[in-house]
């Protein structure tokens, strides 16, 4: 299931406006800012879909009856782009546990490059629902193979991605590569074209490099 927040009005798209403005992403830290709450704008969404359960809460007057999460769900990210928008998701599910992939580009002489997964921490995932963040799903390959490592820890109950800007191409990989049927896909945006160096265009650029600075 794919739902994408940008094509609703709401406050939400005033912050896609912003991570795409190329006079706004100057300052790095309202860039990494805007990330953030957007990564809180998702979470209250998906905590909608999530399972409750009743709890009796003793107030100074007597005694409540409150839903409350059943369970916290696990909170995963690719470093390092998604770690703004996983402390969105954090500062919401803040009882959560936390995993995290190392996953990078390797370019070849020719223009090519390859995805590689160097390491993974995460706790054990059997039957919770992970929650992974990736801000950019521009081919998509990164992130199929970073959930497939995922996997290696247990394999969740349901599974929802988190993306900011999705390009066509990357939505059609991500539907061939993933169980459907366990996944639910959360986007800010979608844009058609990818560009030969697999840039999502208009896209906003290396979401990287414009929360943390340049990288050689």
């Amino acid at each position: 299931m794919v739902r994408n927040l940008g094509a609703q009005n709401s406050i939400f798209n005033q912050y896609v406006s912003e991570i795409r403005d190329a006079v706004i992403q100057q300052d790095s830290l309202r860039f990494r800012f805007n990330m953030e709450r957007m990564g809180m704008v998702f979470a209250y969404e998906i905590s909608r879909q999530l399972e409750y359960e009743n709890r009796e809460v003793v107030t100074s007057l007597g005694v409540a009856e409150v839903p409350v999460l059943k369970h916290s769900p696990v909170l995963a990210t690719i470093l390092r782009a998604g770690l703004p928008l996983h402390k969105g998701l954090l500062n919401v599910f803040d009882r959560s546990e936390n995993a995290f992939v190392s996953a990078y580009r390797k370019h070849s002489k020719d223009g090519r490059f390859e995805i590689q997964v160097e390491y993974v921490s995460c706790p054990d995932l059997t039957n919770r629902v992970l929650i992974l963040a990736d801000p950019m799903l521009a081919t998509g390959a990164s992130l199929v193979l970073s959930y497939k490592a995922l996997l290696a820890k247990g394999k969740p109950s349901h599974t929802h991605i988190v993306t900011l800007i999705a390009s066509t191409q990357g939505l059609d990989y991500i539907k061939r590569y993933l169980p459907v049927e366990d996944v639910t896909l959360w986007l800010g945006a979608i844009d058609d074209e990818l560009t030969a160096q697999a840039y999502i265009v208009p896209g906003l650029g290396d979401a990287g490099d414009l929360a943390f600075g340049s990288k050689i």
